[in-house]
């Protein structure tokens, strides 16, 4: 038989103190003389007791548990950004959960019995702006927003630079030769999407080239919502000479679609992403795209979210982080 393992009434009858005094000892307290705590030491060494983490966060009122809500569990960018954060989380000594909500009210539910049952210390909630969510957060929750920048003050955000991605993106095509730019984008109630189509149009004005309306269509960040983009631009008749594409998921429909319609890529067509999916490259042609760092966005996440917790966040609470461009094949220099 396996001997059991040494119990805080072992340390104590080994030291010569109520286990009252052990528990002092472990959590820190000051109230306790040096001579007593060298002994109830002694005693936790000599038997190789183990305190229970879970039981000495719950007397400190915390759980050292997360969660991290995302509108779903299978979306490729938010499972990266999920490992990041998990990672970072239990690197500093974190259990990270996991969820999904789909809409405002599965939400308000899972946040109620997370925080009103005091399950987690915190959350990093994706999308907050997807729908109502944003504002079902119960006050005095450390909350980080993950993707999307926060509106005012009141929270924390770490996400991509989506105004400049979306600048650099389209002055690269612009010096590739093309003047007559259309864009799809996200859902327009996303900041993302919003900064998005601000870094495109100052791209074109600083160039003095014309935002022509007519070739923005708005999608859902799915690749069928890029397909029936380019599908409604070519039944418009009116084609642009290179698309600039908010995710690379969108841009897998356009390229789709340009199959469907006959539409060389790049030869009458070029096109960029944002995000660097790992089939990106094996697109045809591979995808010229914007990476962003997503493992990155997590851990920078989970960072904020437990300092913020243990009450040592410092300024840096609305955190930008830049992408890269990836040169690939879907974009023609003119």
């Amino acid at each position: 038989m396996s001997k059991p393992n040494p119990t805080i009434r072992d340390v104590a009858r080994q030291a010569g103190v109520s286990h009252q005094t052990v528990s002092r000892v472990i959590n820190g307290s000051e109230d306790v003389t040096p001579e007593t705590r060298e002994r109830v030491e002694a005693a936790i060494t000599e038997l190789g007791y183990r305190p229970n983490a879970i039981a000495r966060s719950m007397a400190r009122g915390q759980t050292r548990t997360l969660a991290c809500i995302s509108p779903n569990l299978t979306d490729y960018t938010f499972a990266s950004i999920i490992e990041g954060a998990e990672a970072e989380a239990r690197r500093l000594g974190y259990f990270l959960l996991s969820s999904s909500a789909r809409d405002a009210e599965s939400f308000k539910s899972l946040v109620d019995e997370l925080i009103g049952h005091r399950r987690v210390d915190g959350l990093l909630i994706m999308n907050p702006y997807a729908d109502e969510r944003y504002q079902l957060i119960p006050e005095d929750t450390p909350v980080v927003f993950v993707g999307a920048r926060a509106r005012g003050d009141n929270f924390c955000s770490v996400c991509l630079d989506d105004e400049v991605v979306a600048y650099e993106a389209t002055r690269y095509l612009i010096s590739c030769g093309h003047t007559r730019l259309g864009m799809v984008t996200g859902p327009m109630a996303e900041d993302c999407s919003m900064d998005r189509m601000v870094g495109f149009q100052r791209a074109l004005e600083e160039h003095n080239l014309p935002f022509l309306p007519e070739l923005v269509i708005e999608g859902d960040w799915s690749a069928s919502s890029g397909h029936a983009a380019l599908m409604q631009l070519s039944a418009n008749h009116d084609l642009p000479g290179a698309l600039f594409v908010q995710n690379d998921r969108m841009a897998m429909g356009v390229l789709g679609a340009a199959r469907d319609l006959g539409i060389p890529v790049p030869g009458q067509l070029s096109i960029i992403g944002v995000d660097d999916m790992p089939l990106t490259q094996h697109y045809d042609p591979p995808l010229t795209t914007m990476r962003q760092d997503m493992p990155r966005i997590g851990l920078e996440a989970a960072r904020i979210l437990i300092r913020t917790i243990e009450g040592g966040q410092g300024q840096q609470c609305q955190l930008k982080l830049p992408a890269d461009l990836v040169l690939r094949q879907s974009v023609k220099k003119i």
